[in-house]
């Protein structure tokens, strides 16, 4: 008893010595935690956690296969949300064995994704942290996830970014791991993960990149197929922008060096390792005729506005309402076939007659709803949509923009005035442009010289010369601004105000960006996003509806109303027997419009409008293999295709029949002060060496172009005789006889017998040589100025 005594007290005497010593100690330190208390609270929070994690681990399930694994057909519907356009997203799937998918591919995988899939048990922790960390210091966001994790994420759960899906994740991978072997785990994932192109598993994926059966895979090719595991759209070699190609490619390449660091390849089979050029793109079964090119322009809206992701919205079961008008639809393909199809003969003119292609889009200016595209003329042969490309450059339809940016801007035009539609400029062909970032002396068709003329009469006969410089006083860095806010998107090449061309439209929008612009203009300077989904839902086996909420569709102001509808007015003087537009007055209602052919005739446009309607027509010849772009010289039979020619003959033909039945409207505009058309005429035949603006209060009009002496046909036909074009093509002088129908009375011309205006004078031109037209390479973005286009 003593001695049990003893002990408690030395215990007690121990302990309020460390009391004491403690008390002794600083106020800071004596509110740390001694030791023991950390050890304790440690202790008890990693039993907490190991306890958590196991009744985790009890009460997650393993559950059933998730929707995408059995997903159904999308639905696409015309504007009236019945009738069907296509049926198309079916997972593309064929489940294979592990037996059947090449040990090389396998391996690929491996090395690609999860290079300790071998070893790891489910879960990467290790992976896991350095991922976390990684985004944490800004080296972009990092995935973690095992291909144990990726499988089930693919199969049993959602693409969902919560956190609660994620511990799910973690800890059915870790079950799954448990319950089947690696060989299991890896031919579930590969059959269930997406790799582009409609094509759900590896041997889907094998068909669609190769042609082939999965066991026919070599190793590069399965290497490959790895690499588009991480980013399946932007990684397809024959679709991707340069910058993403050079990416793709370091991705088969990571994939490879892995296989030898992990021992699966040998560095000298590596060594002679080539890359495997993918095939085509092959179209979706379904998809032929025009649908296949609706069904693009619906997904890549759906997608591109974050409305969806790509593999939610190919993992189908939606029912997509459009915008398109079915009979608008079929009245533009059939004003193609007509008006330019009919007109060639491959057989007889088999060098320039094969490879032409329309892109094509239509546009309602008071809503921004697409109701007609047209991308080609059949998906099932042609699976590239025209309608959306974006590597044509625009030529003398971005003169508008240039105008526009112009009136604006209020800038002086070189005496101090503001520039009008009525200013003038000297429209001497080959005039060096004053005061631009970089030389330039663009020609004008055939070379002619126009004198002293107005902004209004160099915009109805495309005068270069004039815009060039006229571009350069707006300002460049304002054209361009004035473009994208109309809706020429700020990313497309040959937007660059460095380079003095970019007035005469180097810019390469596609047809659906410059429909959308051209009707900001029609829309009295409110302009809209082209948009071409209205609804979106789809149906669950259990009867729930997913309905995405879809963006509202709000017009932004791109320009005042007095500054678009002077461009309007003066757009309606290219559509007179006197303006390249000539054509489109048989379209018998009130219309503006631009032509628009670029240098070496590579594409020809017309973009134009009615007050209700604003449709873009661009031709352009491309070699089906190497995809570089070939002249347009000698297409038909002519020597050269102009925009005045098939895409303003095309677009009169369609817009036709899409207003058929509908009431005439005229334009109403309230154009800005001294943008009215002059009423006196009068002419001045001393060119200025830069612009001589017009004043208000003398009212000069536009000058009167001299008829040609032999009328052009206003329909191309073969046999009919071509003069000889200049080096620099451009659309050709309009006849003043084209007949004007009795519905319309276009905008008036000058009085009968006007004091004449300076004569254009032809200079000598050459004669293009008897060879063939070879095909041209597109042009690569540089920082170089992009050759300024003819018209």
């Amino acid at each position: 008893m003593t001695l049990r005594a003893d002990h408690r007290t030395r215990r007690q005497a121990k302990r309020a010595a460390r009391r004491e010593a403690r008390r002794a100690k600083p106020l800071w330190r004596r509110l740390l935690p001694t030791w023991r208390v950390t050890l304790g609270a440690l202790t008890a929070v990693l039993l907490l956690a190991v306890g958590s994690f196991a009744v985790l681990y009890l009460i997650v399930p393993v559950p059933d296969a998730n929707a995408h694994a059995v997903a159904q057909n999308n639905i696409y519907l015309y504007a009236d949300g019945t009738t069907e356009i296509a049926r198309t997203g079916a997972v593309n799937r064929t489940d294979v064995t592990i037996q059947q998918i090449p040990l090389d591919t396998q391996h690929a995988v491996v090395a690609a994704e999860d290079r300790s899939f071998y070893q790891n048990r489910g879960i990467d922790l290790s992976g896991m942290i350095r991922a976390g960390w990684n985004t944490l210091i800004g080296k972009g966001m990092q995935g973690g996830s095992t291909i144990t994790q990726q499988y089930v994420k693919n199969y049993y759960l959602t693409q969902d970014q919560t956190i609660e899906r994620k511990g799910r994740e973690l800890f059915i991978a870790l079950k799954v791991d448990q319950q089947r072997g690696k060989d299991e785990i890896l031919s579930g994932y590969l059959n269930s993960s997406y790799f582009g192109r409609g094509a759900y598993g590896i041997q889907s994926a094998a068909h669609a990149y190769y042609g082939v059966d999965v066991s026919a895979l070599t190793l590069p090719q399965g290497a490959y197929l790895a690499a588009l595991l991480q980013g399946p759209s932007i990684y397809d070699v024959k679709t991707a922008t340069p910058a993403n190609r050079e990416k793709a490619l370091a991705r088969w390449n990571y994939t490879l060096d892995g296989m030898v660091q992990l021992g699966f390849l040998s560095a000298t089979d590596r060594a002679a390792t080539t890359f495997p050029e993918p095939i085509d793109p092959q179209p979706a079964t379904g998809l032929s005729g025009q649908a296949g090119y609706l069904v693009g322009v619906a997904d890549d809206y759906l997608v591109s506005s974050g409305i969806i992701d790509t593999p939610t919205l190919k993992a189908g079961g939606w029912r997509i309402t459009t915008t398109f008008d079915k009979d608008k639809q079929e009245a533009f393909a059939k004003a193609v076939q007509q008006e330019l199809t009919d007109e060639l003969d491959p057989k007889a003119r088999p060098t320039t007659d094969t490879d032409v292609r329309v892109a094509g889009a239509s546009v309602e200016p008071a809503t921004g709803r697409v109701v007609a595209v047209y991308g080609g003329p059949d998906y099932a042969k042609q699976p590239y949509n025209d309608a959306l490309r974006q590597d044509n450059q625009i030529g003398s339809t971005f003169k508008p923009f240039d105008l526009a940016a112009g009136i604006d801007s209020g800038r002086s035009s070189g005496d101090g005035r503001p520039i009008t539609t009525e200013t003038r400029y000297d429209g001497t062909s080959e005039r060096p442009v004053t005061g631009g970032p970089t030389p330039y002396a663009p020609p004008n068709e055939d070379d002619t010289d126009y004198g002293n003329i107005t902004l209004r009469y160099a915009m109805v006969k495309s005068v270069n010369s004039v815009y060039a410089q006229e571009g350069v006083d707006a300002g460049l860095a304002h054209v361009r601004e004035t473009a994208v806010r109309l809706g020429i998107p700020d990313n497309v090449r040959g937007m660059d105000p460095a380079n003095t061309s970019m007035t005469l439209g180097t810019a390469t929008p596609s047809a659906l960006n410059l429909a959308g612009a051209y009707a900001g203009f029609a829309n009295h300077g409110q302009a809209f996003t082209p948009w071409s989904v209205v609804k979106l839902e789809r149906v669950h086996p259990g009867g729930a509806i997913d309905v995405p909420k879809m963006p509202d569709h709000v017009a932004t102001t791109a320009l005042d109303r007095g500054t678009a509808d002077a461009v309007t007015d003066v757009l309606r003087d290219v559509v007179t027997p006197r303006g390249t537009g000539a054509a489109a007055l048989e379209l018998g209602r009130p219309a503006a419009g631009k032509t628009g052919t670029t240098d070496s005739n590579l594409s020809a446009w017309f973009a134009g409008f009615t007050p209700e309607l604003a449709t873009t027509v661009g031709l352009f010849r491309e070699h089906p293999k190497t995809h570089a772009k070939e002249p347009l010289s000698g297409t038909a039979g002519f020597t050269r295709i102009n925009g005045g020619t098939f895409p303003t003959q095309i677009w009169t033909a369609y817009m036709s029949e899409a207003l058929d039945g509908t009431d005439v409207q005229d334009f109403d505009l309230e154009p800005s002060r001294g943008n009215n058309r002059a009423e006196t005429p009068t002419a001045t035949t001393a060119p200025s060496p830069t612009a001589t603006p017009t004043t208000t209060a003398t009212a000069t009009a536009t000058a009167t172009a001299p008829a040609p002496s032999a009328p052009a046909p206003t329909q191309p036909a073969p046999t009919a005789p071509r003069p000889e074009p200049s080096s620099r093509p451009a659309e050709p002088q309009q006849p003043t006889t084209v007949p004007t129908p009795p519905s319309y009375t276009p905008a008036p011309e000058q009085p009968s017998a006007p004091p004449q205006p300076p004569t254009p004078t032809g200079r000598p031109t050459p004669t293009r040589p008897t060879a063939p037209p070879t095909a041209t390479t597109p042009p690569q973005p540089t920082g170089a100025a992009t050759p300024p286009p003819a018209r």
